[in-house]
């Protein structure tokens, strides 16, 4: 994991219906680096992921290689960040490689059918990364859940962007397909990207991420390795539990075990 920054937030906050949802936050994250944000519900998690991805205004500055975001054109903010967004909801029966293919749109691919060499192998790459090869042609409306939110991953990962931005990307997956899509952000940090995940899953927070971001009431209230930013003392502050702590195949296991 690299030490530089990449992305940087300076006083960022954001102001949603007349109130300020997140406050003040500061950081710097760097790229080959898997980061996750975890919080109580209400804390302004995805509110701060989709500001940094520019879909809401913001105070204070957003940089991303030393350069303020403000002066980022759509498409270059396009091409840097790939965004997925809460559920994975598909209404048309398009093929699962066509909606890999969405992810190639910020490059100038507007028809799946007609991808260009270099846009069909970013598709290819990133279906077998996601292991959703093998349904390739299979209308989406007919996926499960745990596959759906494959392909839905699959297309963030065909934008070749340095940072990938993934709001809950676990949430009603079984225990196999949250393994799963945290081992392909985790491969994707490690190929050089700078994953950002929000997640209500301490424990697997605590397993896959280089780094943990709490939230409480819009502010950060920690940072850094999942042993310190996961301490007794924070989870009892911001979580309001007890855990059991432990160790397996040298990682942290954290399980919340009493409501305090």
């Amino acid at each position: 994991m690299s030490g530089d920054a990449f992305l940087s937030l300076d006083g960022v906050s954001v102001d949603l219906g007349g109130r300020t949802v997140v406050h003040d936050v500061s950081l710097t994250l760097p790229r080959r680096c898997l980061v996750a944000l975890v919080g109580p519900n209400g804390a302004g998690k995805t509110t701060l992921l989709r500001a940094v991805a520019g879909l809401l205004p913001s105070h204070g500055v957003i940089r991303l290689g030393g350069r303020d975001l403000a002066a980022f054109s759509a498409r270059e903010r396009a091409l840097a960040f790939a965004y997925l967004p809460q559920g994975h909801l598909v209404h048309w029966p398009l093929p699962a490689r066509d909606i890999v293919a969405l992810g190639r749109f910020p490059h100038g691919a507007v028809d799946p059918a007609r991808l260009p060499p270099a846009d069909a192998a970013a598709v290819e790459r990133a279906m077998r990364a996601t292991d959703t090869e093998k349904f390739a042609d299979r209308p989406a409306t007919n996926f499960s859940g745990g596959e759906l939110a494959r392909v839905a991953l699959a297309r963030v990962l065909a934008v070749e962007a340095p940072v990938i931005l993934a709001d809950e990307p676990t949430a009603a997956l079984d225990p196999h397909y949250q393994l799963a899509i945290m081992d392909v952000l985790r491969r994707a940090a490690d190929d050089g990207a700078l994953s950002l995940a929000v997640t209500h899953d301490l424990g697997l927070a605590a397993r896959y991420a280089d780094r943990v971001l709490v939230m409480a009431e819009g502010r950060l209230a920690a940072a850094g390795p999942p042993e310190a930013a996961l301490a007794r003392d924070v989870l009892a502050a911001v979580f309001r539990i007890a855990a059991f702590r432990g160790e397996h195949e040298t990682k942290p296991i954290i399980v919340p075990w009493r409501a305090g």
